[in-house]
């Protein structure tokens, strides 16, 4: 019989940074994905596209979705140290990593209402960016903290911009939502969570309608 995994420590943010995470409820980690591993993370999303029969449950209209959560250099990057470290900031104790899929808002496509996830339970949300972004394909949009009154205002929503290998790391609870694919340029990311370890038996039972396959066991400890 095993035991449960020793929990793996993580790293705490540099000062400066986990000062703007706690302020804003949002960190963008320019350039955490080194380049060498772009192309592959490209490779394994364009392989992941795949029928709705795939999926535990139907998938909204208007986004190309990737099933890669069981590929190798998914995993590894989504286990960048500089995101675990603003995750652990966010959730304050020992937290998982709950799932990841690939989307891309197709051309036309995209836009979501200001919304908010998990909400009060100090779950994390990020988006490592694949392609360029920007408000002409898609980018995300957040409202930060300090301008956040509780409804979503899209008035106060700022729109995020960069490049390839950039991840956007939130509060799962702050107000944020995709733009429209204006142009049709290329705009995949991986989208993925981590939750606090108290949430795990109530998110094991959701497994199969997420089409969670990885497994989930490893414990962070910032």
């Amino acid at each position: 019989m095993t035991g449960a995994p020793t929990p793996t420590p993580v790293e705490p943010l540099p000062v400066e940074q986990a000062a703007v995470l706690d302020r804003d409820g949002y960190l963008l980690l320019r350039g955490a994905v080194p380049e060498a591993w772009r192309q592959g993370l490209r490779d394994a999303f364009d392989a992941g596209v795949g029928p709705p029969d795939q999926w535990g449950a139907p998938k909204g209209p208007g986004w190309r979705h990737a099933l890669v959560d069981l590929d190798p250099r998914v995993r590894r990057a989504c286990r960048a140290p500089a995101l675990l470290a603003a995750a652990g900031r966010l959730v304050g104790g020992p937290f998982y990593f709950s799932q990841v899929e690939g989307r891309e808002p197709l051309p036309g496509s995209g836009h979501q209402p200001l919304h908010r996830d998990g909400l009060g339970k100090h779950c994390v949300a990020a988006l490592i960016f694949l392609d360029a972004y920007g408000p002409d394909n898609g980018a995300t949009r957040v409202v930060p903290r300090p301008l956040d009154l509780g409804a979503p205002d899209e008035s106060l929503a700022q729109i995020l911009a960069g490049e390839a290998g950039d991840i956007l790391v939130f509060d799962a609870d702050l107000p944020h939502g995709a733009t429209r694919n204006q142009v049709g340029a290329r705009r995949r990311s991986l989208l993925l969570s981590f939750r606090p370890e108290a949430d795990r038996a109530a998110d094991t039972a959701t497994r199969v309608l997420r089409t969670v396959r990885m497994d989930t066991a490893e414990v962070f400890v910032p």
